[in-house]
C-alpha cells in the first residue's frame, strides 16, 4: 500500500491510475496524427497546440471512471466485465466533454479526432486493465504476511487479507500462537513456534508480520523477537494499523487509547483548517449553482404532494458538541414522529413520502445543508451529524464516539460512501470506525476522493434509505 496525505492507496490502483493517465494523454496525440496525417508542421507545434485539450480529456475521463467506481476493485474483472464498466464511464466523459466544448471552445479539437481518441484510449485502457489484473493474479505484486496470534482478532485480520482486499495481493503464510487459549483460525494454518520468530519469517520469506493479539498483558508478546524481525528488514504492524490501512477503519473493539494518543494524524493545524474551509466554500457554491434547477423542481414537487412545508429543521450535534439546526428538504410526513420520541430512520421507511423516497435515493434532500456549510456550521465532507438524543445514547454505549465531534460534521463522509445505510447501535459502531479514520487522516486529498465516491453513490443510487 502507498500512503498519500495519510490515506492508504492500493499498489494495484496506483499502477493502474498512472498507466491510464499515460494512455489517455498519448491517445490524444496519436489520434491527432492519424487524423491530420502530417497536417501540422512539426511535433513541437502539435504538442503545444493540443496540450490543453489533452489534459482536459485526461482529467475528464479519469473523473468519469472514478465517479462510476472503476478504481474500486472489489471483485475480479475479466474482459467482458471491464468493457461493460468502461462503456458508461466513457459515455459520461463524452457528455462532460461536449458540455466543456461549449463553455470553453479552446478545448475543442474536432469530432473526427475526438472519435479516434475515444476509440484508441478505450482500447488501450481495456487491454491495460486486463493485463494488470492478470499480472496481479500471478502474484507479481503479492506480499507474504504472517499473523502473530490465533484468536478472534487474528481470524478477523486473516479474513480481511483474504476477502476484502482488491485482487488478493496478500499470501498468508500462517498464524503463530503466542499463548495457550482458544484457536479461532483453521488448525492447518497454525505454525508451531519451534524456532524463533525471525528464523520462521526468514524461512518463509515473510515481508510483514501482523501482531493480532487481543490481550498483550502478562508478557505474552515476544517484544525482543519482534524487534529482531524489524532489524532484519521485516515489517511489523499491529492489528489496528492493519485495519486502518486495508479497510479504512479504526476498530474500536481492539483499539488502545495510547495508539490514538501517540499515533500520527489528527491534523487540526491552521493550514489544514484554511484549506478545508476554502474547499468547502468553493465546492458548496459550485454545487449550489449547478443544482438550482433540481432544487426548484424538488421544492415544487414537495409542496404539490401534500401542501406541507418544503423544508424542515432539526437539531444536530456539531463540532465540540455544540448543537445547531440542520436544514433539509422534507422527505417524511409531517407526523413522522407523532409519538413524541426520536426514531431511527429505516430502510424503506414507511413515513417517507413518494417524493421523499426519490430525493433520498438521489441525495437531493441533503442539498439545503449547503446553507449550513456556508454559515460555517458544517463542512462538505465530514462525519454525518446526529441528533442529541441519539448522541447521548451512543456516547454511553460506544467507546471513543465523541472523537467524531472534534471536527465539523459533513454533508457527506467516509461512512456514507463505504457503508450501506443502517439505523441501529451496531450500524453506528461500523460508521464510527470509518468516521474515526477520517478524523485521524483527513486531508484535502481524502476530501476529493470522498466527493468523487459520493458522486458514484448518487449516479448509481447506492445506499438509499
Amino acid at each position: 500500500m502507498l500512503r498519500i496525505s495519510n490515506h492508504h492507496v492500493s499498489k494495484i490502483i496506483s499502477v493502474l491510475f498512472l498507466v491510464e493517465v499515460l494512455i489517455l494523454l498519448m491517445s490524444v496525440y496519436v489520434g491527432m496524427h492519424l487524423r491530420l496525417l502530417g497536417g501540422l508542421s512539426g511535433s513541437a507545434i502539435s504538442l503545444q497546440k493540443f496540450a490543453l485539450p489533452a489534459v482536459a480529456f485526461t482529467v475528464t475521463m479519469l473523473f468519469s471512471m472514478s465517479a462510476l467506481g472503476m478504481y474500486q476493485l472489489k471483485y475480479r474483472e475479466g474482459f467482458r466485465n471491464t468493457l461493460l464498466r468502461l462503456m458508461p464511464a466513457f459515455a459520461l466523459g463524452f457528455g462532460i466533454l461536449t458540455l466543456s466544448f461549449y463553455i470553453v471552445p479552446e478545448l475543442y479539437f474536432g469530432r473526427g479526432i475526438l472519435g479516434l481518441v475515444i476509440l484508441i484510449s478505450g482500447t488501450g485502457i481495456l487491454l491495460a486493465r486486463v493485463l494488470i489484473f492478470k499480472s496481479s493474479e500471478f502474484g507479481l505484486l503479492e506480499s507474504r504476511i504472517l499473523f502473530l496470534g490465533t484468536g478472534t482478532l487474528a481470524k478477523e485480520c486473516g479474513e480481511l487479507a483474504m476477502h476484502n482486499i482488491a485482487y488478493h495481493n496478500y499470501h498468508i503464510v500462517g498464524y503463530v500462537p503466542v499463548a495457550k487459549g482458544d484457536t479461532c483460525v483453521p488448525s492447518s494454518a497454525v505454525i508451531a513456534n519451534t524456532e524463533s520468530l525471525t528464523a520462521l519469517a526468514l524461512k518463509h520469506n515473510v515481508s510483514e508480520i501482523i501482531v493480532s493479539v487481543q490481550n498483550r498483558r502478562g508478557g505474552n508478546l515476544p517484544i525482543k523477537e519482534l524487534l529482531d524481525c524489524k532489524l532484519n528488514g521485516i515489517k511489523v504492524t499491529d492489528a489496528a494499523t492493519f485495519f486502518e490501512r486495508e479497510a479504512c477503519q479504526i476498530r474500536v473493539d481492539s483499539l488502545q487509547p495510547s495508539w490514538l494518543v501517540f499515533g500520527t494524524g489528527f491534523d487540526q493545524s491552521f493550514l489544514r483548517a484554511f484549506c478545508k474551509r476554502t474547499f468547502d466554500l468553493i465546492i458548496s457554491l459550485l454545487i449550489f449553482t449547478i443544482s438550482i434547477p433540481a432544487m426548484l423542481i424538488t421544492a415544487l414537487c414537495i409542496f404539490l404532494e401534500d401542501r406541507g412545508p418544503i423544508f424542515y429543521k432539526q437539531e444536530r450535534v456539531g463540532k465540540d458538541g455544540h448543537t445547531y439546526m440542520v436544514l433539509k428538504f422534507r422527505s417524511m410526513r409531517n407526523d413522522a414522529e407523532k409519538a413524541g420520541k426520536p426514531q431511527w430512520a429505516k430502510s424503506n421507511d414507511p413515513r417517507t413520502t413518494r417524493i421523499g423516497g426519490i430525493i433520498r435515493k438521489l441525495r437531493i434532500d441533503e442539498l439545503p445543508q449547503i446553507i449550513n456549510v456556508l454559515k460555517g456550521e458544517m463542512s462538505f465532507v465530514g462525519p454525518r451529524p446526529e441528533r442529541p438524543f441519539f448522541v447521548e445514547q451512543l456516547n454511553d454505549q460506544i467507546p471513543f464516539y465523541n472523537v467524531r465531534h472534534s471536527i465539523k460534521p459533513g454533508i457527506t463522509g467516509m461512512a456514507q460512501v463505504r457503508y450501506p445505510y443502517g439505523a441501529s447501535v451496531e450500524d453506528a459502531v461500523q460508521k464510527l470506525q470509518y468516521d474515526l479514520y477520517y478524523v485521524k487522516n483527513n486531508s484535502l486529498f481524502l476530501d476529493i476522493l470522498i466527493l468523487i465516491d459520493t458522486l458514484q453513490v448518487v449516479l448509481l443510487g447506492k445506499g438509499a434509505r
